[in-house]
């Protein structure tokens, strides 16, 4: 019997992996090198904060330029109106006491219970996909759930949810624009999904990045060729239209992200981008 394909197979499983672990250590040894500021109890809010800035602000400097560029005003999903500095200002201030006020405690509190472990070996890409797309999955399923009950109830709307609806037309700066129980509910549901699965650091810290552009995005009020639920097939992906109506419509559109619960729980409507 011919052992050698087998064998060859066996050989080149471990192989794969250290390479799919390769191409992602020079990012965790670059990451690994700020470990005292990792392991600082400043760390989480630095890092939400200026990730949050980071991708906020493309869409504030496209929200000045398109109200003097016709060509950008195009994919404006409510060309009639757009934010004035007025409307910003009051975003950015609540999300820095938010942060400093609301979050920093709460990491603090983490920070000194639970002290970050920082391995020395990165994860394998496929894996990190794989998590990263799960913790997705997850949220959105959460949120849905939180998102559908704060609307179906009365009391919970006008308490906790109603603050985040100021806005019809929806721009960059109000996607953190809420009150505290839900900035501290969705804050909950982003942080315990990658510890149910075990996500290695580099792992969570990138799903963090992922679920804050994603969120920004759907606030951003643009749909521009390269938006996300352009770029995922059969309609799976709501994206900025599918958020945008929500705001304006009130009563559909419930998950941030995938449209199956919407769809699932008929309370799924057409964006009007489409």
């Amino acid at each position: 019997m011919n052992c050698s394909l087998p064998h060859r197979v066996l050989l080149s499983s471990p192989m794969e992996g250290q390479q799919d672990r390769l191409c992602l250590q020079p990012l965790w040894d670059f990451v690994t090198a700020k470990e005292p500021l990792i392991k600082s109890p400043f760390f989480p809010v630095l890092f939400s904060f200026t990730a949050y800035m980071a991708f906020c602000l493309p869409y504030v400097a496209l929200d000045f330029l398109s109200i003097r560029l016709p060509d950008l005003r195009k994919y404006k999903i409510q060309p009639q109106t757009y934010p004035s500095l007025g409307m910003m200002v009051p975003c950015i201030i609540q999300s820095v006491y938010h942060h400093v006020v609301l979050i920093f405690p709460v990491t603090f509190l983490h920070w000194y219970w639970r002290p970050m472990d920082l391995p020395a070996r990165a994860p394998e890409l496929p894996e990190v996909l794989l998590q990263v797309a799960v913790c997705l999955l997850l949220f959105d399923f959460e949120y849905f759930l939180w998102h559908l009950l704060h609307h179906k109830v009365p009391w919970l709307y006008k308490t906790f949810h109603k603050v985040h609806h100021k806005h019809v037309s929806t721009f960059a700066l109000t996607t953190q624009y809420s009150s505290v129980w839900e900035l501290r509910s969705l804050g909950f549901f982003a942080a315990i999904n990658p510890l149910l699965l075990g996500c290695h650091p580099l792992t969570e810290m990138i799903f963090f990045l992922v679920n804050i552009g994603l969120s920004v995005e759907d606030h951003s009020g643009y749909d521009l060729p390269w938006s996300t639920h352009r770029l995922v097939p059969f309609g799976l992906y709501g994206g900025a239209p599918h958020h945008d109506l929500h705001h304006l419509k009130f009563k559909s559109n419930y998950a941030p992200y995938f449209t199956h619960w919407d769809k699932l729980f008929g309370t799924f409507t057409e964006s009007h981008s489409n």
